[in-house]
């Protein structure tokens, strides 16, 4: 018995980059069947960009492109046309993220993707919805632009900053497979494909919501007194950046640990709960401010959280963020290290609980990449190497019922 989730499913992944890659790798862990199509003799740009070691697929493309196969297509030439129309009537979903008109220009209509099979579900992910943008292309930090997350990010006396994580590409392509999985729920009642959109700009302000909701607080206080910038400063018109507050009704901060002077992140996020704020006195040596009616309420608080953390980082400074920690931990104290690339690679618990995992690849040998982040109690992810250029083109042509002549033929073409 398969106990994979969308076993059964066959993917037409289209995608290149990140954003799309995303979303059929998760589909992929899953149990998808996922077959990317790719250029002949060149593939996903990714496969080149980035390269630690020569002549070898690149970390960007491997880390996105696990449990899929590869399958080579020239769409211009007439058995290449052919054969893409083969594939469109053999799978259940088609995945793009093209330039707006790409698809078109290729012949790809929605009209005759459903002309040649009504069941297909085509997922894709564009820069914007309809609108003044709709025909803009874009990349991972303009989504962070436009969808509000680099306004609000950073410090106050600082520029906009844009976020470590992908959340225009990575968070895009997450959305866009909750959709497609919808669409399939969908299509074992009526029977029918659709279309599924995922614009970046939506996808980064889906995540940036909280922002949406402090600017329309904003304009009806014309302050926010969780925000950094309160009491001592001027809020605008609209959300201001808020350096490391956490953007919730519990403040929050970065503070310096034990060897900060030459760790660049010896620090741990803190967080002045107010349910465990009598542990927080106890802890940091200053019982007295529980009863104290400066800072006994949350409310009164809000005056002194730059004394208040200030004092507590005299006590983080004396602990490492390990140390800190595990002291917190105790007093039921949210609190969070500042872990590094390194320390979360080398990470053990992270490689048991399947966070991190390592992968054997053909031509790159043993690596290190992501696991799904999503488990399932009955439905295991394993995660395999992601697929050489082409690896997979004649399985894939069998499957459809090509014959090694017609493969000959094809490839005497150039299709293939």
């Amino acid at each position: 018995m398969d106990d994979k989730a969308l076993s059964g499913v066959r993917i037409l992944d289209f995608t290149h980059v990140q954003s799309g890659p995303t979303c059929t790798q998760l589909l992929a862990w899953f149990g998808a069947d996922v077959i990317k199509v790719e250029r002949p003799g060149e593939g996903d740009a990714t496969r080149g960009q980035l390269r630690d070691i020569p002549g070898v697929d690149s970390l960007y493309f491997t880390m996105l492109n696990h449990n899929k196969r590869s399958v080579t297509l020239n769409a211009k030439s007439r058995g290449g046309k052919q054969l893409l129309e083969s594939l469109i009537k053999h799978c259940d979903v088609l995945v793009e993220n093209f330039a707006p008109g790409a698809m078109e220009r290729m012949g790809l209509t929605w009209e005759r993707i459903h002309e040649l099979n009504p069941r297909m579900i085509v997922g894709s992910v564009k820069g914007f919805g309809p609108g003044r943008y709709e025909d803009c292309k874009v990349y991972e930090n303009v989504a962070q632009c436009a969808g509000g997350a680099a306004s609000t990010t950073g410090f106050d006396d600082g520029p906009p900053v844009v976020s470590g994580a992908q959340i225009g590409d990575s968070g895009t392509g997450l959305h866009l497979a909750l959709g497609i999985v919808t669409a399939l729920y969908h299509r074992t009642r009526s029977g029918r494909g659709q279309k599924v959109l995922a614009p970046m700009q939506d996808a980064v302000l889906n995540l940036c919501r909280v922002k949406l909701r402090d600017q329309q607080r904003l304009e009806r206080a014309h302050s926010l007194h969780e925000y950094p910038q309160y009491p001592d400063g001027k809020f605008g018109d609209a959300v201001p950046r808020a350096g490391n507050a956490s953007g919730g009704g519990q403040p929050g901060w970065i503070l310096r640990c034990k060897g900060w002077e030459t760790d660049p992140n010896a620090y741990i996020y803190f967080i002045t709960q107010a349910a465990v704020w009598p542990a927080v006195c106890k802890v940091i040596g200053e019982e007295e401010w529980i009863t104290d009616e400066a800072y006994a309420t949350p409310q009164a608080r809000l005056l002194h959280l730059k004394p208040i953390f200030a004092r507590i980082e005299q006590w983080t400074m004396s602990k490492t963020k390990f140390e800190a920690m595990e002291i917190l931990n105790q007093y039921d104290i949210p609190c969070g290290p500042i872990l590094s690339m390194k320390e979360i690679a080398e990470d053990p618990w992270l490689r048991q609980s399947g966070t991190v995992v390592e992968v054997e690849h053909p031509t790159r040998g043993r690596h290190l990449t992501v696991g799904n982040p999503i488990k399932l109690s009955d439905s295991p992810t394993e995660v395999t190497r992601a697929p050489l250029l082409g690896e997979h083109t004649e399985e894939v042509l069998l499957e459809l019922g090509y014959t090694a002549g017609d493969m000959k033929a094809l490839r005497d073409e150039g299709a293939i």
